[in-house]
């Protein structure tokens, strides 16, 4: 299928590596869900589900409390989640992985307090369109409003804080939403606030018009670049370090695979049957 729009991690993947976005956007290869990804979902889950109760009873006992149901959820939703665990019978590698959920959940009580938040959104979908067309769309952890309307976009985050010298990596998704959210409402969040959970840290940055207009050009840059290995079918790997934990392997040229036949037209192929239109018949 071809892209039609862009999100901050597809976005991120394509930077990261154009063959991984291709693989994921239009091929659509299957991944095995791993324990860290679904530790997050199931976390984000949680904080989520917390705002249900009153702010009184948002409590650490509370909240770790709710991971067993929402676990069950989650495997109801899916089924999938549940190989992680297979081989396991007396059910010791699923204790410790809960326990482990459950540390990062009480860890987000010594970094915000749920008693006096009030969330105006939780897992928020947002999509907007540019005016060169692109739609940009997303979904925000959480949002908070100010009685003054000053707006604030949370993260959270089941891994550890970067380092600095990666920390505006880590922001691009940040800004991404900020983006979105100014093109829709017209007001630029006051904060963006990214909560590490596994680290304890929190990493806040105070976004202005200038920075989410640079943030704009590098995604339509990046959307032309799309755009022309779609029409092209030309993806390139970029082997990182982070090629050990990629699904895809088998099928990458820099493992000694053979992607998939390519799915779209290409424009190579479209000129020659262009030119062969005009010719006319041998």
């Amino acid at each position: 299928m071809a892209p039609s729009s862009l999100s901050p991690s597809r976005a991120s993947d394509f930077m990261r590596c154009p063959l991984l976005y291709r693989f994921r956007v239009i091929d659509r290869l299957p991944e095995k869900p791993s324990e860290a990804a679904t530790r997050g979902t199931l976390v984000h889950a949680v904080l989520e589900r917390l705002f249900d109760v009153p702010a009184a009873e948002r409590t650490a006992p509370a909240a770790k409390s709710l991971i067993p149901a929402q676990w069950d959820r989650l495997r109801e939703s899916r089924p999938e989640v549940s190989e992680l665990f297979e081989g396991d019978p007396e059910g010791e590698r699923l204790a410790r992985w809960l326990g482990e959920a459950e540390r990062l959940v009480e860890r987000w009580f010594s970094l915000e307090d749920p008693t006096r938040l009030e969330p105006a959104e939780r897992e928020l979908f947002v999509e907007t369109e540019l005016e060169s067309g692109l739609r940009l769309r997303g979904i925000i952890d959480r949002v908070d409003v100010a009685p003054t309307g000053e707006v604030r976009i949370v993260d959270y985050k089941t891994g550890k804080a970067p380092r600095p010298e990666y920390a505006e990596e880590a922001l691009f998704q940040m800004k991404f939403y900020a983006l979105v959210v100014w093109r829709l409402k017209r007001v630029v969040p006051r904060r963006l606030q990214l909560v590490y959970l596994g680290s304890g840290d929190v990493l806040t940055y105070d976004p202005v018009p200038a920075d989410l207009e640079r943030v704009e050009r590098k995604l339509l840059a990046l959307w032309a670049a799309i755009r022309e290995a779609t029409e092209s079918g030309v993806w390139r790997p970029r082997p990182t370090k982070l090629c050990g934990w990629c699904d895809h392997q088998a099928v990458c040229p820099e493992f000694g695979g053979t992607p998939p036949p390519y799915p779209l037209p290409v424009r190579a192929a479209e000129s020659e049957a262009e030119d062969a239109g005009r010719m006319g018949p041998v």
